[in-house]
């Protein structure tokens, strides 16, 4: 079915198919957020929707950034990875912004109790970036004191940080505004630019379009001094790094190219294995 006849269908739909869930039941998050250990602020869920309970999944194995997939559908923003999965019951509000509300609410400003360093948000935009990034715009202003806000380039702080990837049209009306309650997820061709960490505090790319290693044999040097020179320059501009399309099978190719990666200092591990990223971490005392 073409992506505009679903967008009719989805539309009738709307708002009345859509729900808020509780948290899911054995959910720390459902039992007061009783985390006896401290958040692995640099692990990300890639692809978090795609778990059986999006979002608890993250939080439960206390993940410091989680990935949405979004699609403009009438004045709908749906979560899926393609237009064949959209289903108008799973929504950015119903599956991630209701949610992080109450929790929270129940944590007195935070997602994790306890802790004020905010949570990330990665909001990747699958349609047209520039209309799509308006609509979500006036979605976040209803959550407005959830988030990090900038407003005429100074940043201030909000339990949830939410940075803006996908589809790059989105760049041109975040520019415009003097209020965002989002950010921009830069790209290594933006290390060095003059655009500000205060609107691209990330700088997201492809392994394996930089580098050949994939964790088997040796690191080369040249390729490890690379690595190390783009962390240097991001973090001398205050910003952070990932990488996606990294080895994501358990195994020592995987935990080998981790280990490159941490000894770098990058800042964001990308995994849709969480229970696995979650022992690498803990077991290299890296969060």
């Amino acid at each position: 079915m073409a992506l505009i006849t679903r967008r009719r269908a989805l539309t009738a739909l709307g708002a009345a198919a859509a729900v808020v869930l509780p948290p899911p039941a054995g959910s720390a998050f459902a039992e007061g957020n009783k985390h006896s250990r401290r958040p692995l602020w640099r692990a990300h869920a890639h692809n978090d929707y795609d778990h059986p309970r999006p979002l608890f999944d993250a939080l439960d194995h206390r993940f410091g950034s989680v990935e949405a997939d979004i699609f403009l559908v009438g004045d709908q923003l749906l979560i899926a990875h393609d237009p064949s999965q959209l289903d108008p019951t799973r929504t950015l509000e119903s599956l991630y912004l209701d949610p992080l509300a109450a929790i929270v609410k129940a944590n007195r400003g935070s997602v994790y109790r306890g802790y004020r360093r905010p949570l990330q948000l990665l909001i990747d935009i699958k349609t047209e970036g520039s209309s799509t990034y308006l609509e979500l715009d006036r979605h976040l202003q209803r959550y407005q004191h959830l988030f990090t806000t900038c407003v005429h380039g100074r940043v201030h702080p909000g339990a949830i940080t939410n940075v803006i990837s996908g589809d790059r049209a989105a760049r041109t009306p975040m520019e415009a505004q003097t209020v965002r309650r989002a950010f921009y997820d830069g790209r290594l061709t933006d290390l060095g630019t003059a655009a500000p960490a205060s609107f691209v505090p990330l700088i997201s790319d492809n392994w394996q379009l930089n580098f050949t290693w994939l964790g088997e044999g040796t690191f080369p040097e040249a390729e490890r001094h690379k690595l190390r020179g783009i962390i240097r320059q991001a973090h001398a501009r205050g910003q952070k790094v990932r990488f996606w399309n990294t080895p994501d099978l358990a195994g020592p190719a995987r935990d080998a190219l981790w280990a490159e990666l941490l000894a770098a200092g990058v800042d964001y591990f990308n995994t849709d294995d969480l229970a696995g990223l979650e022992a690498f971490l803990d077991a290299h005392r890296a969060a």
